[in-house]
Order: C-alpha cells, then structure tokens, then sequence
C-alpha cells in the first residue's frame, strides 16, 4: 500500500518522485482539507474500534501523522498503526519523508491524538476514511481524476460511510441522534434534536416581508411544533436501521451548515436530502430540509 502513503498536499501541484507515487500538494488552508482533518479526527473512534476488532473484509490499517521539523511540515502515512491508553498513536514511517528530516521510513513514532490527520481502512478494495485522499480526488476534474486514480491502484473511491457520534457536537451528530430517535419512535428525543424557533425564524425570513418579531416567531414556532408531532402521531416516524450514511457540510456561518445526507439502502437504492443545522446555546439543532 506504499502508493497511498504521502497523497497530501497543494491543489493542482504535483511533485514526481522517482520510483515512488507522485505527490499532491495542497495548503493547510485550503478549507476542503482542513474539513477532511477535522472530520478524521471526528471519527476516529471507529477506526481504533475496527482495528481492535477488525472485520473479515478489512485487510489494511493506516493513519496518517502530522509531523513538524520546525517550520516545515508533512503529513505521512503510518503503517501498523496502535493506540496507547492516553489516545496517543504509534505507527511506522510509510515512505521517505520529502520536506521534513526528524523521521525516516521504516522509523516507528508516536504522535497524540491531535495531530492525526486522516485514518483510512481497506475493506474488500473499498475506501473507508480516507477523508484528504478524498479532498484530493475532489479537486480534480477530467483526465486528472483518471491519473490519481490509476496512482492510488484502482482502489475504489466513492461517498464513503461516515461515522459521527451520534450526538449534539456536530450536525452531522444531531442529523444521526434525529434518526436514532426516529428508529426508536421517541417523540421526546426528537424534538430535543430539533428548534422550533430557529425554525420559524429561518422560514419567516424567507417567506415574509414585514419585520418579523418574537412573539411571531414564538407563534410561528408552536405551530411548526405542533405539526411536527401530529405527522409523527399520524404518520409514523421514519426509520433508518440499515442504512450507510455520508455527509457533506456547506458553510454559511460558524452556526449554521447546511448537511447533505447521503442515504445507501440495503437495495442498492441511494437517495439524498439537505437539511439545515444550527448551533444554539453550544449544541448543533436540525431544521427544516434545505429547498
């Protein structure tokens, strides 16, 4: 797997190595890959999970290490990668390094928790993870996209499956703690993923043109409630046991993102929905879908 390892770096910058994969180059301030990061580091409790008990059909293991040689960095891949009590990882050197000198390939290191930069695991020639491989692919377009995947071997890239906790952290967290509520039938669980009034607020704003008050939101907001309850009553709560998800996040500010889900059916059928989520008092909401 040495043909995976260094897949990192500038958009549209390409270093050939002799005898080696090539190099992609993209800066850390790109927000396409620091989300990749971030969304690693989210989710790498199913990454140390799976590899303590690995599944029949995952036959590889990489996490890869934010190494600093004063001001120079490089992300590497670790091969044989394992957890310490504290979260710390330990792996070894994949490939020799190109920017940094303080490490050597085949050179075991440890590195806490937060300078991972991405995890990523093989399963039956599939992608899991592998969240900078692709932010990577995703800025790429046309004969570029066939090049980087004929270097990565073949191996199969598409939306992934994500794995967020299903909590109120993230909205990607509040969107999966909505649907386990759903499963569950839990009426009260639901709504405490949801906000009302942020809700009507969102709505009003885009619907009415007077100035918008709070007791019309407040009003706007039990009527949303209210509805909410009586379809739930009515018609039964979706469910979404048995379901892969991946995620995509769309920025509007620091407490509003608009999540696209995407949704694998046990069928083969895939189907998508974009929703609205909103940080209030510290915890991530779910709003209304996204017209």
């Amino acid at each position: 797997m040495g043909f995976l390892n260094k897949l990192f770096g500038k958009k549209d910058n390409v270093r050939k190595r002799k005898g080696n994969p090539d190099v992609y180059d993209m800066p850390n301030e790109n927000e396409r890959m620091n989300w990749a990061m971030e969304k690693a580091r989210l989710t790498l409790h199913y990454f140390k999970k799976c590899l303590a008990n690995p599944k029949p059909s995952q036959d590889y293991f990489s996490v890869k290490a934010k190494i600093e040689d004063g001001t120079k960095v490089e992300h590497i891949w670790l091969m044989n990668p394992s957890f310490d009590n504290e979260g710390n990882v330990y792996g070894t050197i994949g490939n020799e390094p190109i920017d940094v000198k303080n490490v050597s390939i085949n050179e075991k290191i440890g590195i806490p928790f937060e300078k991972v930069s991405d995890w990523m695991i093989i399963e039956q020639g599939r992608l899991i993870g592998g969240y900078t491989i692709r932010a990577i692919r995703e800025g790429l377009s046309g004969e570029a996209i066939t090049n980087f995947d004929n270097t990565i071997g073949g191996l199969h890239i598409d939306d992934g499956e994500d794995y967020f906790l299903s909590n109120l952290d993230t909205p990607e967290g509040a969107i999966l703690m909505l649907e386990d509520a759903y499963d569950n039938d839990d009426l009260e669980k639901c709504i405490s993923c949801k906000d009302f009034n942020k809700e009507a607020e969102f709505m009003l704003k885009k619907t009415v043109s007077v100035d918008i008050d709070t007791k019309i939101i407040n009003s706007t907001a039990e009527v949303l409630k209210l509805s909410f309850i009586k379809s739930m009553q009515e018609h039964g709560m979706p469910k979404f046991k048995g379901i892969k998800r991946a995620f995509k996040r769309q920025k509007i500010s620091n407490e509003h993102y608009i999540i696209t889900e995407i949704c694998y059916y046990p069928d083969g059928g895939i189907s998508n929905q974009k929703l609205n989520t909103y940080k209030v008092n510290n915890q991530w909401k779910v709003l209304g879908l996204e017209n």
